[in-house]
This record gives C-alpha cells, sequence and structure tokens, in this order.
C-alpha cells in the first residue's frame, strides 16, 4: 500500500515493537535487557526483534561468540521514530492517563516538564488542521490522487455550523407569531 501511515504501521504497527524501540532509545541492546523491561516471552520478543531488523529499524551486532549473543543497535531510521514515540507519549498522557502522568518528558537541564508539539521544520509553525493539510505527492497512484480529490473538496468546502439549527428554531417562532 503507498499510504505512509500504512507502511509504519506494517513495519511497526504491533505494539511490542513501538515498545522496543522505545526501549533502545532508552539506550537498551541486549536482549536479557528488552526482556525484562518489558516482561515479554522470549519466542515474542524474537520474533519482533527480527521483524524490527527485516525493517532496518534495528541493527543486530555479535558482542559475544561463546556463548553467541547479539545486541540491537538503533538504525538512524530507527533513531527518526523518536519524534513519532513523542507525540504518542503525549497523547497518551493528555487523554489516557486520569491519575496523571507516569512518565515525563524534561529538559535535561532543568529538568522542567516539556510539552511536546509537532512544528514544521521550514517554519516553525505548529502543524495543526487549520494550517497545514494532507496532498497528494509526487509518487501519488490514481486512486490515491482519486481518493485526495474529495479529501480536498471537504476541507475546502465551506463549513456547516450549528447555526442552522437556531435559525429553524428562529423560523418556527416567527411561523408561530
Amino acid at each position: 500500500m503507498a499510504c505512509p501511515i500504512a507502511r509504519t504501521l506494517e513495519r511497526v504497527g504491533a505494539w511490542w515493537s513501538i515498545l522496543i524501540i522505545r526501549d533502545a532509545l532508552h539506550g537498551f541492546t541486549r536482549f536479557d535487557e528488552f526482556q525484562k523491561s518489558l516482561n515479554i516471552a522470549p519466542n515474542m520478543l524474537t520474533r519482533r526483534l527480527g521483524a524490527l531488523v527485516d525493517a532496518g529499524l534495528l541493527q543486530r551486532r555479535r558482542y559475544s561468540t561463546r556463548p553467541p549473543r547479539d545486541e540491537y543497535i538503533l538504525t538512524r531510521m530507527g533513531r527518526d521514530f523518536r519524534p513519532v514515540l513523542v507525540a504518542m507519549f503525549a497523547w497518551g498522557n493528555r487523554y489516557f492517563a486520569p491519575e496523571g502522568a507516569s512518565v515525563l518528558l524534561v529538559d535535561k537541564k532543568t529538568q522542567a516538564a516539556a510539552d511536546p508539539v509537532l512544528v514544521d521544520r521550514k517554519s516553525g509553525r505548529p502543524l495543526n488542521e487549520r494550517d497545514f493539510v494532507f496532498s497528494v505527492g509526487p509518487a501519488a497512484s490514481e486512486r490515491t490522487r482519486r481518493r485526495y480529490a474529495v479529501i480536498k473538496e471537504k476541507q475546502f468546502a465551506p463549513q456547516k455550523s450549528s447555526r442552522p439549527v437556531r435559525r429553524s428554531l428562529q423560523a418556527r417562532k416567527r411561523k408561530t407569531s
């Protein structure tokens, strides 16, 4: 599938995979470190690590020949997944932590809690839905172009507001007067 979100989920969509990447970003590299941190079954961890290596997010590197042991190092692609995790972290804290945040993202120097926001690298502006929209790219298929033509119509169509309800109530009052 040509959708970048679908392609991403194809590689990291399993929640174990995302948690492994999270731990790798924290500096974990060895099988036993991941297993202890995640409390994951060894066979599942083996499959997930293999899938992440195959997808190019981790690199397998032998650190012991007797017994044979590998460590798993983040590739550039794996390190570039960090903003996705930060966005998921912020969203999870905002909507799924009614008791309050169990983990914070803080400034290393000041220890002040950060409030992550996704911004455009060129302009520095927040990527909100009012100012930025998805659009077809140069490699878009004809099907994708048709789908985004419909999406564009919806995005740029005059927004229906709740005012017609009020007008209809006012119209009813006028009729009864």
